[in-house]
């Protein structure tokens, strides 16, 4: 179905489809697995360094410039075609939305509250993503363990703020919607195509919000360079791999292998950001953390019966 929009010119190798193989093969040549991994480090440094820009455009800015450059980058490299049908365009458009959403409300939280905290509430997303992918009736105790480590951090307060724990809450809404429309475009489109389009419309997503809010600070060139890094480390890198990883496993099997994110999102705050969380809420992180780990084995055998 898709294979018509990747071999848009018949007249031999040009120097994108050579690069489009080169970057084929090297993703082939990696587990799924370690994708996901390489994408959760990426994304978490590029959070990190996005926060550094608050100060200066804010979180609106910061997410427009984050998905603008993402989208250019994207589009330059893989330079999609629009002749898709209706169905594939509807997909690319619900990601798209969802992306942009989840990048807005992610950015609206950690302008409010540590980065490992708001990790770890968005990822209450995938988490139940990769429950609802299981029927055993161990996935309602992994349940409990997420939903006392949230517990936890709502009562050990601290740096907690109830609007960005609301905030992280909704991007974790999107995060599982992201998951489930992110295999689906995998499906219905080919190498990066799908993903520049879907990225260029959560720019014209986020774009108008940022350009409100910060005006012509969005246009200075430490902050147009600084834009472009957080836009590599938070979109193009990772997002690139989450897509390739759901092109060789299911969603659910995605979802439990990003078990790791909320402590190497609170390591990589207390690293970069000293961003110090109280005792509670390191336990907060581990609970969820150890019901993904639960799950994750859990899934195994289930998953191979899935992923061919």
């Amino acid at each position: 179905m898709a294979t018509s929009n990747v071999d848009r010119t018949p007249r031999g190798p040009s120097p994108r489809s050579s690069l489009t193989a080169l970057t084929g093969r090297a993703f082939g040549a990696i587990p799924p697995s370690a994708l996901v991994m390489l994408g959760i480090v990426s994304v978490q440094v590029g959070s990190a360094s996005a926060k550094h820009l608050f100060s200066a455009v804010g979180s609106f800015g910061t997410v427009a410039l984050r998905l603008f450059f993402a989208a250019a980058v994207l589009m330059l490299l893989w330079r999609p075609t629009l002749r898709m049908n209706r169905r594939t365009w509807s997909v690319v458009l619900s990601y798209g939305v969802i992306l942009g959403s989840m990048n807005l409300c992610f950015y609206l939280a950690l302008a409010r509250i540590p980065l490992g905290i708001a990790v770890t509430i968005e990822f209450l997303g995938p988490l139940a993503v990769a429950l609802a992918g299981s029927r055993r009736w161990l996935d309602a105790f992994w349940a409990v363990l997420a939903g006392a480590g949230v517990l936890l951090l709502v009562e050990g307060r601290g740096d907690l703020n109830l609007a960005g724990f609301l905030f992280a809450l909704a991007a974790g809404t999107c995060w599982g919607l992201y998951i489930l429309v992110g295999a689906a475009l995998g499906r219905h489109t080919t190498e990066g195509n799908g993903l520049a389009l879907g990225m260029a419309v959560a720019a014209l997503v986020a774009v108008p919000f940022g350009v409100a809010d910060s005006g012509t600070a969005l246009i200075e060139p430490w902050v147009l360079v600084a834009g472009l890094g957080v836009a590599l480390l938070s979109s193009v890198i990772p997002y690139s791999l989450d897509l390739e990883a759901l092109r060789k496993i299911p969603p659910h099997v995605f979802g439990i292998l990003m078990s790791l994110e909320p402590a190497m999102a609170a390591l990589i705050g207390l690293i970069m950001l000293q961003e110090s969380l109280l005792w509670s809420q390191w336990i907060a992180v581990l609970c969820v953390v150890a019901a993904s780990a639960g799950s994750t084995r859990g899934a195994r055998p289930d998953a191979k019966s899935v992923a061919g």
